[in-house]
């Protein structure tokens, strides 16, 4: 039982009714939810909604075998499968193929699509908007159609006709406007929800209001006349590390982007993952690596600054060679300084927040050096997406760069992975299906400090 939840392009409301939705089936049913993409932050609602960690589905890191395998694994004790798309349906990397797109993933799983329709001063034309979805590829099951901002009963009702007779496919709601209920966007987009104090409140008015204006009973239907899936699996990281280690990730308000496979790959990889706090905890768990993945930590650079003890143990993990691998803002927090906050320091710059984004793209590396996650003369998909920059030249290069960027733009002349030691820090975001050996890598790294 799955649907996918997709918009007709950008701003149509796509998170606040895939969470609503999610949240009101949840109180029935084992929901299990996905993000087409890369977002780290639409995942962390659903999450939320759910209780159940939301997952990505992307075919830009994953092919179609990997997609099913990951989506298979996550369904196990599972009753309901919710996708929620990236922008519109068709988007993808290009303006011709399939890649990266929320199409792509539908019939990877062979998924019947809801659509979500901006209707704002749309009757008959919603309905050309959805005939032309519908006809641009014919092997996309266009199962139905929910209306957003609505302006009342009455536009409702003779778009709803427009698009049913017109086009032929069902309408199962449509959602009022309500300015109200959108969610606070931040640099990197909408707030991430662990920092919401409000979310549940939020999120349970979501439920409220879609339990008022779609038919959710149509909508379980849907989802139970959804075809099989092919059989056709590929894992999606790979097992080699028998020994057992331990590996500290850093969680909390400044560091939460994380892929969850990338940290079931680490512990299918006998990792034990002992979760730390850069904002709040004093010292470092007992660990033989440390993963700091992304985030924000320019918003609370002058606290994570003032956590000297911390900083002083990392420092001190870092001069003994353990390994430690960064991510975007885990780069920034092992650079010289954010802003005029101190950092750690491994790296000798200064990292900055900036008005405008910096890089916003699919990334191919080619791996120029060995290092901690990968070996020389391999490549892999990733994504950065940045406001930071770090103040790195020709002059005052110090380190050794692991990546040539072939897709995307990288930290410095389009080259990535800062190296100093044991140590790598990058823009790029890892996903564990693109680099499927980036776990066992990180734990046999680890393994002879256990």
């Amino acid at each position: 039982m799955r649907i996918v939840l997709s918009g007709t392009g950008s701003a149509v409301g796509k998170t606040t009714i895939s969470t609503g939705i999610m949240k009101a089936l949840s109180k029935e049913f084992k929901v299990q939810s996905f993000k087409v993409g890369p977002d780290y932050i639409d995942p962390s609602y659903h999450t939320l909604a759910t209780d159940n960690f939301s997952r990505n589905l992307d075919s830009f890191f994953m092919n179609p075998a990997q997609i099913r395998d990951s989506f298979l694994k996550s369904m196990n004790n599972k009753d309901l499968a919710i996708i929620e798309g990236v922008r519109g349906l068709y988007e993808g990397i290009d303006s011709i193929n399939d890649v990266g797109s929320t199409a792509s993933v539908a019939k990877a799983l062979n998924a019947p699509v809801i659509l979500i329709v901006n209707s704002r001063s749309l009757v008959k034309s919603a309905a050309a908007i959805v005939l032309g979805f519908k006809q641009l590829d014919p092997t996309i099951n266009i199962a139905g159609v929910i209306l957003n901002k609505v302006k009342n009963k009455d536009h409702y009702l003779k778009t709803k006709k427009s698009i049913e007779k017109l086009v032929n496919v069902e309408v199962i709601g449509g959602i009022n406007r309500d300015d109200s209920i959108a969610i606070e966007e931040r640099h990197l987009g909408l707030v991430p929800a662990i920092e919401k104090e409000n979310s549940l409140k939020l999120i349970d008015l979501w439920a409220n209001i879609i339990e008022e204006s779609i038919d959710l009973d149509r909508l379980i239907e849907i989802m139970k006349d959804a075809p099989k899936i092919s059989n056709e699996r590929e894992d999606i990281w790979n097992v080699k590390n028998r020994s057992k280690v331990k590996i500290a990730v850093a969680y909390d308000e400044a560091f939460n982007f994380y892929y969850k496979e990338n940290l079931e790959g680490l512990e299918a990889n006998n990792a034990k993952l002992e979760y730390f706090s850069p904002l709040h905890d004093e010292n470092l768990p007992d660990a033989d690596g440390i993963y700091i993945g992304g985030g924000y930590p320019e918003l609370f650079s002058r606290e994570i600054s003032n956590n000297q003890s911390l900083i002083n143990e990392i420092k001190k993990f870092h001069l003994e060679e353990k390994p430690i691998y960064a991510e975007c803002g885990g780069l920034m927090y092992l650079m010289n300084s954010i802003s005029d906050n101190k950092m750690i320091d491994i790296f000798p710059y200064k990292s900055i927040l900036t008005d405008k984004v910096q890089a916003l793209k699919y990334t191919i590396a080619e791996v120029k050096e060995d290092n901690i996650i990968s070996k020389k003369g391999e490549s892999f998909n990733g994504h950065e997406f940045h406001y930071s920059k770090v103040f790195v030249s020709r002059e005052n290069l110090k380190n050794k760069m692991a990546f040539n960027i072939l897709r995307g733009k990288g930290s410095y002349n389009n080259q990535d992975g800062f190296i100093e030691k044991n140590t790598l820090a990058s823009y790029v975001h890892t996903h564990i299906a693109a680099l499927p050996n980036f776990a066992s890598n990180l734990t046999e790294s680890s393994k002879e400090f256990g």
